[in-house]
C-alpha cells in the first residue's frame, strides 16, 4: 500500500479517531477546522489521495459517508531497525500490524528488528517493536529504549545523556556503547511494546 505524506497522514489519523468516537464521518468544515485550514480545497485533495491510495472510501454523491477501510487499520510497519550497529533510515510503509485491544495511539508505528544487541532487554532479532514519536527530546528519561538516527542510519538502543554527549547503550555485552554529540542524535521514537509472533516469512 502506498505511503502517505505528512499532511495526508495527519488527516487520516484524525478521521480514524473521529469516526471511531462518533460512529459517523465528519463534514468538510469540521475537517477544515481540525486541520487549521481556511479553504476546502486542500481537504478535498487529501481525501482524494487517501481514497486513491486505498485508505478510505465513500459513497459517490452522498455527504458524510467516508469510511476507513478495514484492511489498513492498525500500526504501520515502516521498515527495519538495527539492534546492532546502524542501518539505513526507515522510510516507507510496507505493511500494517493489527493490534486491536492494545493501548496504541495515533502516530505510533512499528519497526522490524534486525540484530541481537538488545537481547538482554528481551528484544530479539525478528521481533517487531512498537514505537511512539518523541515530541520533546529533552524530556527523554534515562534508560529509555529509543529509535535514534545517527550518521544517516537508525539504531535501537537505550538512551543516556552525559552533558553534551549522548550514549546509546546496547543490552548485549558483545556490542560497544555508541557515543555521539547530542546535536547529532535524532531521537525518532521511544519503545512502547515488543510484538513477537510475526510470520517468519514476513519481510520488509
Amino acid at each position: 500500500m502506498e505511503s502517505l505524506t505528512t499532511a495526508q497522514q495527519e488527516l487520516y489519523d484524525w478521521l480514524v479517531e473521529y469516526i471511531r468516537a462518533n460512529q459517523h464521518s465528519p463534514s468538510i468544515r469540521q475537517m477544515m477546522r481540525a486541520m487549521n485550514l481556511r479553504s476546502p480545497a486542500p481537504i478535498q485533495s487529501r481525501l482524494e489521495h487517501l481514497k486513491n491510495k486505498g485508505y478510505i472510501e465513500w459513497s459517490e454523491g452522498k455527504a458524510r459517508t467516508i469510511r476507513v477501510r478495514d484492511n489498513v487499520r492498525g500500526v504501520p510497519i515502516l521498515g527495519t531497525i538495527a539492534a546492532g550497529f546502524v542501518n539505513e533510515a526507515f522510510t516507507d510503509t510496507v505493511e500494517r500490524l493489527d493490534l486491536n485491544g492494545l493501548p496504541i495511539q495515533s502516530g505510533d508505528y512499528a519497526l522490524k528488528v534486525t540484530g541481537d544487541s538488545m537481547i538482554e532487554a528481551m528484544i530479539q532479532d525478528g521481533d517487531v517493536v512498537i514505537m511512539r514519536p518523541v515530541k520533546d527530546p529533552q524530556g527523554i528519561r534515562e534508560g529509555t529504549i529509543v529509535a535514534a538516527r545517527v550518521e544517516s542510519g537508525t539504531t535501537l538502543k537505550s538512551f543516556h545523556r552525559e552533558g553534551n554527549q549522548v550514549q546509546l547503550k546496547p543490552a548485549n555485552p558483545k556490542y560497544p556503547i555508541m557515543e555521539f554529540p547530542a546535536d547529532l542524535v535524532d531521537v525518532q521514537g521511544r519503545l512502547v511494546a515488543v510484538w513477537r509472533g510475526i510470520d517468519p516469512d514476513f519481510t520488509v
